[in-house]
């Protein structure tokens, strides 16, 4: 299911490039592209300037290629089918401060810890990976990387995001349509108050998917004549992220 879907890594970082050269490059995004045989390929230590990577959704399944670059901070893996191998981030990408593996392979703590070895690294996201599933999945990353400011855009006490935020960042890492940063705002306003009633189902919420059903209803009720037509988008564009992802993974099934 391959042929002409993506461009291959190498042109794509071609065209990026723009009579650039590599060493001028600050950052670098080839989301959608193809990767080499589940590899980064064309990405060099030339890159030595990088900050921002971005190879989203290209069917990683290791970081076996990927270069030196000591001054990179951010790096985006989201959508990939990386099970593990994160010790080559400690060695190559020592300086790394923001860290996305949403929607990966990453099944265990113990996958998660050659990220100890990562002393910057403050913004972790790991959004519809299965670890987010186990039992006291935040205390336990929290507390074998104690570097982290932000798990899944959240600091330790679950401040800076409500819960049904995260969902949404969950199902939409992509943002390609900048939907999901305004909804954010705006539910911001409306669920400040619920802020304290929610403290305590924090924990029920991580271990079910369906947790953001009940806190719908109280928004609701709080305000119901504000938030009854953004609901109804909610749901629809939800509704739409979910189709988009099952389609994804049709994709990544031929792919195998």
């Amino acid at each position: 299911g391959k042929i002409g879907k993506n461009m291959e890594m190498r042109k794509r970082i071609s065209l990026e490039l723009r009579n650039r050269k590599p060493a001028d490059v600050k950052e670098l995004v080839l989301d959608n592209c193809r990767s080499d045989g589940g590899r980064v390929s064309g990405v060099t230590a030339d890159f030595e300037t990088l900050q921002c990577l971005s190879v989203a959704n290209v069917g990683l399944v290791s970081l076996d290629n990927l270069p030196q670059l000591d001054k990179l901070r951010k790096l985006d893996l989201s959508e990939n089918r990386l099970a593990g191998g994160l010790e080559k981030l400690a060695e190559k990408t020592p300086n790394l401060t923001h860290l996305n593996l949403s929607e990966n392979k990453i099944k265990d703590l113990r996958a998660l810890e050659p990220l100890k070895k990562l002393p910057l690294l403050s913004s972790l996201d790991l959004f519809n990976c299965e670890v987010t599933m186990l039992q006291e999945y935040r205390d336990s990353v929290l507390e074998l990387l104690p570097q982290l400011a932000y798990l899944d855009g959240l600091d330790a006490d679950g401040q800076e995001a409500p819960d049904s935020d995260l969902e949404l960042g969950g199902e939409g890492e992509a943002g390609e349509n900048g939907e999901e940063e305004e909804e954010d705002e705006e539910e911001d306003l409306d669920e400040e108050d619920l802020d304290v009633e929610d403290e305590d189902d924090d924990d029920d919420d991580d271990d079910d998917d369906e947790g953001g059903e009940d806190e719908d209803d109280e928004e609701e009720d709080d305000s119901e004549t504000l938030d009854e037509e953004e609901d109804d988008e909610e749901e629809t564009s939800r509704g739409a992220k979910r189709k988009r992802g099952d389609d994804d993974e049709g994709e990544d099934d031929e792919d195998d």
